[in-house]
C-alpha cells in the first residue's frame, strides 16, 4: 500500500513540476494600434465555465514553449474557433497547446481581434502573428522553416486564409504547413452562415465571397495540410474540408484528411470526443512525419 502511494505521489509531483515547466508568455500582438479598428467598443469578456472569449479587440500571443530536452524547433500558431463571434480558448486553444508541448513543439495562442464584419482584422492580426514569431524564432529556440497554422472552426478558416493569403516580401507569413479542425473554407452555399456574416458583412460582394473562398486561392505554394473533422457535423458542413482537400490535390500539394465516423462540430481537444485518442495518434504520426520533410 504504502509503495501504491508513494507512486502516485511521485506521479502527481512530476505532473506538477512538467506544468511549471511550461511557461507561458503574454505579448501584445502590435506596437501601438492595429491598422484597422474593429470598432468594438464593449469590454472583452472571459466565461470561465465554458472557456470562451468574446468582443476581443485587443490581440495578444500566449506562448508555450516545450521542454529544451525534447524540442524539435517547430512552431504552430493556433487559432480557436467560434464563428468570428468569440473564441473557445480552453479545447481549442490551451489544450491544444499543451499537446504540442507534449511532442516538443512550440505553441503560440493567437488571440485574434473579432472582426465585427472588417474582413481584413483576423488576416491582419494572423499575419503579424507569423511575422512575430519568426522574428523572434531564435530567442524562442524555433527553426524559422518550420512554424505552422493550425485552427478550428472559424479559426481553421483563418488559418487557410493565411495559408493561401499570405505575403513573401519582408517577413514571409507564409506557414510551412497547417493544421484544421472541422474549417471553415467556403464562403459560398457550404458554408457557416455565422462565420461569414461575421467577417464579410450582411450583404458581401461577390468579389469578398471569391476572395474568402479558400478553395479557390490554393496554388502550388499552399502548404501541406492535414484536416480532421466528423463526418456527422452540422455546423460547419463536411464539404468544406473536402473542397480544401482536392484543391491540394489539384495542385500537388501533400495533403491528409481524416473524416470521423460521428462526433459532430467542436470537439478539439476534448477526451468525451469518442476518437480522441485515434485522432491524437493520427495527427502525432503526420506531425512526426512531416518534420523529416522541412
Amino acid at each position: 500500500m504504502m509503495k501504491t502511494n508513494l507512486s502516485l505521489l511521485l506521479g502527481i509531483f512530476m505532473l506538477l513540476t512538467s506544468v511549471e515547466m511550461k511557461a507561458q508568455k503574454v505579448v501584445k500582438l502590435w506596437d501601438g494600434n492595429p491598422p484597422i479598428d474593429n470598432e468594438i467598443k464593449q469590454p472583452e469578456k472571459y466565461d470561465k465555465t465554458s472557456g470562451w472569449i468574446t468582443d476581443v479587440s485587443v490581440p495578444e500571443l500566449s506562448i508555450y514553449l516545450p521542454d529544451k530536452s525534447k524540442n524539435t524547433r517547430m512552431a504552430v500558431i493556433i487559432c480557436p474557433g467560434g464563428g468570428y463571434a468569440g473564441l473557445a480558448f480552453e479545447h481549442e486553444g490551451t489544450q491544444f497547446a499543451t499537446w504540442l508541448n507534449e511532442q516538443g513543439i512550440a505553441a503560440v495562442i493567437l488571440k485574434y481581434r473579432m472582426p465585427n464584419k472588417h474582413k481584413e482584422i483576423p488576416l491582419d492580426d494572423a499575419q503579424q502573428a507569423m511575422r512575430y514569431v519568426r522574428t523572434n524564432a531564435g530567442e524562442l529556440g524555433i527553426d524559422v522553416n518550420k512554424i505552422g497554422i493550425a485552427g478550428f472552426s472559424a479559426g481553421g478558416h483563418l488559418a487557410s486564409t493565411v495559408s493561401t493569403h499570405y505575403a513573401t516580401s519582408g517577413i514571409s507569413t507564409r506557414p510551412d504547413f497547417s493544421i484544421l479542425f472541422y474549417p471553415v473554407v467556403t464562403m459560398e452555399v457550404a458554408t457557416h452562415g455565422g462565420s461569414k456574416m461575421n467577417l464579410l458583412g450582411d450583404n458581401p460582394s461577390s468579389v469578398d465571397v471569391y476572395t474568402f473562398s479558400n478553395e479557390k486561392q490554393v496554388n502550388v505554394n499552399t502548404p501541406p495540410t492535414i484536416l480532421l473533422l466528423s463526418d456527422d457535423d452540422e455546423s460547419v458542413a463536411p464539404e468544406n474540408s473536402i473542397l480544401y482537400y482536392n484543391a491540394l490535390k489539384r495542385n500537388r500539394v501533400p495533403a491528409t484528411m481524416y473524416i470521423f465516423p460521428e462526433g459532430g462540430h467542436g470537439w478539439g481537444m476534448r477526451k468525451n470526443f469518442k476518437y480522441h485518442t485515434q485522432m491524437q495518434a493520427l495527427l502525432q504520426m503526420w506531425v512526426k512525419d512531416l518534420q523529416n520533410k522541412l
